[in-house]
């Protein structure tokens, strides 16, 4: 029985980015009729879409689809939730962890929203800083909760293999509202309870 691959992709947008694609092997001193380099503009046309569908992704539509009533109000988490994401300075992969909470005030949502939310935001040419604010943003707007926070820990390729070539380096950002912001004990709970898992 053959194997057959099930992607759906914009066939217009994927020949026109091949047709690029090409070019810049071109460009860069390759013969694009070789062998081994023959599909490799429709793969790569392919892969940039998968690596950015977050562009068709709505945050708020996510939450919003498994958003129910609930009188809980304690901290809720979702901590190391895998992230790959693109960096918009140099189009190299930036990948690691999303720890994020929130404190419900009438309303929760599905836990796997949460890690949606995080793959919404990530799947786009981003900054690490940016990403952080998003999730936090898009929670707070969506489900009015007491508080969130995310804390992103994450390690850039820009910097690994090409520029300043730190292999090692992890770079953290956090987001807070509400009473993560106001009450230091809450962040401080929230930073102990992911803490294990801190680079």
């Amino acid at each position: 029985m053959a194997y057959t691959k099930i992607e759906h992709y914009d066939e217009e947008v994927t020949q026109k980015l091949a047709l690029l694609y090409k070019e810049v092997l071109h460009l860069i001193g390759e013969d694009s009729e070789r062998e081994g380099l023959q599909l490799t503009p429709i793969r790569v046309a392919r892969s940039i879409q998968f690596l950015t569908q977050g562009y068709e992704m709505d945050g708020a539509a996510i939450l919003n689809s498994a958003k129910f009533k609930e009188d809980y109000k304690q901290m809720v988490i979702v901590k190391d939730i895998e992230l790959y994401s693109m960096c918009e300075h140099h189009m190299l992969p930036f990948y690691g962890k999303a720890h994020v909470a929130y404190i419900p005030n009438g309303y929760i949502t599905g836990l796997s929203k949460i890690a949606r939310v995080v793959e919404a935001y990530a799947r786009r040419l981003q900054v690490q800083e940016r990403l952080t604010v998003q999730i936090r943003d898009c929670i707070q707007n969506t489900l009015n909760p007491l508080g969130v926070a995310v804390v992103i820990e994450a390690s850039h390729m820009c910097m690994q293999i090409r520029g300043v070539q730190k292999q090692n380096s992890v770079t953290t950002t956090s987001a807070f509202t509400g009473a993560f912001l106001k009450d230091i004990r809450t962040r401080e709970e929230f930073m102990s309870l992911i803490g294990t898992s801190l680079h």
